[in-house]
């Protein structure tokens, strides 16, 4: 009796390893995962030429989507700003420029090998065909 008492507490407790040697394995497995997809972020000044200035026509969205959020942010405005000049406007709706930039950049982590340009090109099509 004592002989398979003991039998099944050593089953028991092999099952319970072998469920805490699963366990281990898939956390093990998970850290590997999420440490392969996540990108360090690096400040914007990373991207700037010896003289200290961004060519913001060459930067690209997996530059934009690497950088700290009040850097991709600060970019955001400034594109902003840079579009807008070109078509004459003097005035910023700043809900509709904080969600164009949101959009943007959620753009950009989907799209890395665009330019930030093309992406902004993206966005405004769909804007102006959604506002028709």
């Amino acid at each position: 009796m004592a002989s398979s008492s003991v039998r099944k507490q050593s089953k028991f407790l092999m099952a319970l390893d072998l469920i805490d040697l699963r366990i281990g394995v898939l956390g093990v497995a998970m850290l590997v995962i999420s440490a392969s997809t996540a990108q360090a972020q690096v400040e914007l000044k990373t991207y700037v030429d010896q003289n200290g200035y961004l060519n913001v026509r060459q930067l690209t969205c997996a530059q934009l989507a690497n950088t700290f959020q009040e850097d991709a942010d600060f970019l955001g405005v400034w594109y902003s700003g840079w579009y807008n000049g070109l078509m004459k406007k003097h005035a910023i709706n700043v809900r509709r420029t904080k969600e164009g930039i949101h959009q943007v950049i959620v753009y950009c982590k989907a799209n890395p090998d665009k330019k930030i340009t093309e992406a902004i090109d993206v966005f405004l099509k769909r804007d102006r065909a959604s506002q028709q």
